[in-house]
């Protein structure tokens, strides 16, 4: 094909609701949901619940530009964050909430939420955490595992990226994306395995059903996937962003990976397969340090400084972002992170600031719906 394509891409946005008084995470999702769907305008499906009361998620529609994309998923914050104030509440966008006493959190009422727990137990202990996911559209199996393999290598990348969870139920966990972490316990999430053919990843998917390992297919919670109810492609590995600029940022940059891979499998290209061991270093590496530490490259095992790895991961992309036009903001946006620091340097600097957890609160709500980049020099 000539060019990269022009790939559709969609986002969902899990957010924390927190007491406007206190600042902790506090239930109140129900209420905040009837808001959005009287308030959205005829947008009502783009908010819906999940696993906790504390959370909200908004699900934006197919975009073919990061700009447009970004503008809707700012739209979509600002009326959950309306939503919420109406219930003396307000809406965060961060991968763990950082106050309040959340374990075990309180479970949205439902036939499969109720199910899970009693499948997961201890695990649903931790399930306030909060995920950005972007699917791509790819209709088929085949092209979607493919792209998956040649993905694999640069999730660790994205987390560093994304990281925004540091904090965890007044407690700072020492790592950027403690998120990441918790969600790595659950008998199907992190890096997916490198799926040979769709017949094996039928097969894996089988041997999980019976180890009673899924309640569905929607319970394969690996961080690159072939969505269970859409035709798209999910990744899903990092942490909701700190704005809404940093989502429009990462969706183009996901996409940008998936079109170049894409190429390479059109071509017939090698696809690299670090190793299971590799992958897992390079995620609790990543987890722990962010942007402020260095990374591993899983294609040599040697450590790397994790801005360049973001720049190499950026240059590999760059064919696709120029082709859909999305360079310079996927530019500015690195520059911005390479500056200011991934989410979770961010929320220190802000508690740090402030010389409180809560500060670091108040922060994350006015950057939930701040937008553009703004600058952190105003904590």
């Amino acid at each position: 094909m000539d060019g990269y394509g022009t790939l559709a891409m969609g986002v969902e946005e899990e957010l924390l609701l927190v007491d406007a008084a206190t600042l902790a995470a506090a239930p109140g999702a129900p209420d905040v949901l009837k808001h959005c769907a009287s308030d959205a305008d005829g947008a009502a499906g783009r908010f819906s619940a999940e696993i906790t009361t504390l959370q909200v998620e908004t699900k934006s529609a197919p975009h073919l530009h990061a700009r447009d994309l970004g503008q809707e998923l700012l739209a979509l914050r600002r009326t959950v964050a309306r939503a919420a104030e109406r219930e003396g509440l307000r809406a965060v966008a961060s991968g763990l909430p950082v106050l309040g006493d959340v374990v075990p959190p309180p479970v949205t009422e439902g036939q499969r939420f109720a199910e899970g727990t009693a499948t997961y137990r201890a695990l649903h202990d931790e399930m306030s955490m909060c995920a950005f996911q972007v699917h791509i559209d790819i209709p088929d199996l085949p092209r979607a595992l493919d792209v998956g393999n040649r993905l694999r290598p640069w999730l660790p990348v994205l987390l560093a990226l994304a990281a925004n969870s540091p904090y965890f139920a007044g407690r700072d966990t020492g790592y950027a994306a403690w998120r990441a972490l918790a969600w790595a316990r659950w008998p199907v999430a992190g890096p997916p395995p490198y799926f040979h053919s769709p017949a094996h990843y039928e097969d894996v998917l089988g041997a999980l059903e019976e180890a009673g390992a899924l309640i569905d297919r929607g319970t394969v919670f690996w961080d690159v996937r072939p969505s269970s109810r859409l035709p798209t492609l999910e990744v899903r590995v990092a942490d909701t962003t700190g704005t809404a600029a940093e989502s429009a940022f990462l969706a183009a940059l996901v996409r940008a990976l998936v079109a170049v891979a894409l190429r390479e499998g059109e071509r017939g290209e090698p696809t690299p397969a670090p190793s299971a061991e590799l992958l897992r270093a390079a995620y609790w590496r990543a987890a722990r340090d962010g942007l402020g530490g260095m990374g591993l490259d899983v294609a040599t095992g040697k450590a790397v400084a994790a801005p360049l790895l973001a720049e190499r991961m950026v240059a590999y992309a760059r064919p696709a972002l120029t082709d859909h036009g999305d360079a310079d903001l996927v530019d500015a946006g690195l520059r911005w992170l390479l500056r200011h620091g991934c989410g979770a340097a961010r929320q220190r600097a802000a508690a740090a600031a402030a010389g409180s957890l809560a500060g670091a609160v108040r922060w994350l709500v006015e950057q939930t719906r701040a937008e553009g980049f703004p600058d952190p020099g105003g904590r």
